[in-house]
């Protein structure tokens, strides 16, 4: 297994938290210091949508970095 395969899945598993987290408005992942923030700004559910996308954005990216070629 070479790096670009075990990097991947550390983002995809990164990305899959992220997306669950948001997706079942769980209350530890939202109560974040950094959540507060954009809770400030976009509301509870603008912050809820913005991580869900978050979260499917990263899963592209690892899917991208475990199917390149070029090392990372």
């Amino acid at each position: 297994m070479s790096s670009n395969q075990i990097f991947g899945i550390i983002i995809a598993l990164i990305a899959m938290f992220t997306f669950v987290a948001s997706s079942l408005n769980l209350e530890f992942f939202f109560r974040n210091r950094r959540a507060q923030s954009f809770i400030k700004i976009f509301g509870r559910r603008g912050t809820q949508i913005f991580y869900m996308a978050l979260g499917a954005f990263l899963f592209y990216v690892a899917y991208q970095i475990y199917f390149s070629e070029v090392p990372v």
